[in-house]
C-alpha cells in the first residue's frame, strides 16, 4: 500500500510540474523583490509552487559508495563533514561537489563517484555537507532546510574544506541547483586556489565587482525556466564579460533539475550532453 501511495504521489507531482512549466509566472513570483544576487537569492523561490513542483521526492535506489564520510574542523568552532573519495596516489587536485536542496544524499554521492571514476581516480573528490547532517526526501522539509541556512556557516564549511585540502590544493567546483549557486560562491571563497566552477542550473552572482575576484572561468549548464531565466543568464554573461572573465554556457531545452533522475521530466539526452561538457571542462583543468 505504501509503495502504491508513493507512486501515485510521484505521478501527481509530475503532472503539476508539467502544468506549472507552461503557466505564466505566478502572482507571487511577480511580487518578489530581490535585494542582492547569488545563492541567497534562490531562497525567494521557495514559496513559488512552480519552482517547488520541479523538486519531487527523490526515487530511492541501492547505493554503495566508493567514499566515506569524514569530519574536519571549521573556524567557527563547529566541525564540518563531507563525503570523501581519495585519489589513488597523493594529489593536490581536488573537486568540491555541492548538493541540491535535499542535502548530501545518495544522488550527490553517486555523482561524486562518477566524476572520480571518469577523471581516472587521480583527483580527490570532496562532497561538502552544507546542511550539517540534515538530509531529506520531502520537498517541504528540503525547503525548510534551505530557508534556514546561515550564510556565515555555509562559508565556514567551504573554508574548512579549503583548509582540509591544504594550501597547495588546486580546487575545481561543481554543484546542482542550490549547489550550483554554491559552486560559484565557493570559487570566490577559494581565491587563488580555485581553478574552475561548474554551475548546473544554480542562481549565479551577477555583481561585477565580485566576479572580478574570480581566479577562473565558469561553465554554466542551465535549463529553460522562469526563475533562473534566459534574462538572468544573459545578465550573468554580461557581468562576467565586464569583469574580464570567461564564461561558456548553454541553456538546455529542458526543465530545472533536468539532470536529476528523480525529476518527472528528467531529460536523459540533455543530462548526457551536460555531463560530457562538465567532464571535458574538468579534464582540461586537471591536466
Amino acid at each position: 500500500m505504501y509503495k502504491i501511495f508513493t507512486y501515485i504521489s510521484f505521478i501527481l507531482t509530475g503532472m503539476f510540474a508539467l502544468w506549472a512549466s507552461h503557466s505564466e509566472k505566478s502572482e507571487f513570483s511577480e511580487e518578489i523583490t530581490i535585494c542582492h544576487t547569488g545563492p541567497s537569492e534562490m531562497i525567494a523561490f521557495l514559496d513559488d509552487p512552480a519552482f517547488v513542483a520541479f523538486h519531487p521526492s527523490p526515487i530511492p535506489f541501492d547505493f554503495e559508495g566508493m567514499g566515506e564520510m569524514i569530519t574536519f574542523p571549521a573556524a567557527d568552532g563547529k566541525d564540518a563533514s563531507a563525503y570523501m573519495i581519495r585519489s589513488k596516489e597523493p594529489s593536490d587536485k581536488w573537486l568540491f561537489v555541492y548538493q541540491e536542496w535535499w542535502g548530501l544524499n545518495d544522488n550527490i554521492k553517486e555523482e561524486s563517484d562518477r566524476f572520480y571514476n571518469d577523471l581516472g581516480g587521480n583527483v580527490n573528490v570532496l562532497a561538502l555537507d552544507m546542511y550539517d547532517g540534515n538530509v531529506t526526501s520531502d520537498p517541504q522539509e528540503a525547503g525548510s532546510f534551505m530557508r534556514s541556512t546561515n550564510e556565515e556557516r555555509l562559508e565556514s564549511i567551504v573554508l574548512a574544506g579549503k583548509s582540509f585540502a591544504g594550501p597547495d590544493a588546486q580546487i575545481a567546483n561543481v554543484g546542482w541547483c542550490f549547489g550550483g549557486a554554491w559552486s560559484l560562491k565557493s570559487a570566490l571563497l577559494l581565491g587563488d586556489q580555485n581553478i574552475g566552477s561548474i554551475i548546473y542550473y544554480g542562481m549565479p552572482i551577477r555583481e561585477v565587482d565580485r566576479l572580478k575576484k574570480l581566479n577562473s572561468d565558469v561553465l554554466g549548464l542551465f535549463a529553460t525556466e522562469q526563475n533562473i531565466s534566459k534574462e538572468v543568464i544573459e545578465e550573468f554573461a554580461d557581468a562576467m564579460d565586464e569583469a574580464g572573465k570567461n564564461l561558456e554556457y548553454k541553456i538546455f531545452d529542458a526543465v530545472h533539475g533536468f539532470a536529476n533522475p528523480s525529476n518527472p521530466r528528467h531529460d536523459e539526452e540533455a543530462t548526457k550532453e551536460a555531463y560530457l561538457m562538465a567532464l571535458s571542462y574538468l579534464q582540461n583543468k586537471f591536466n
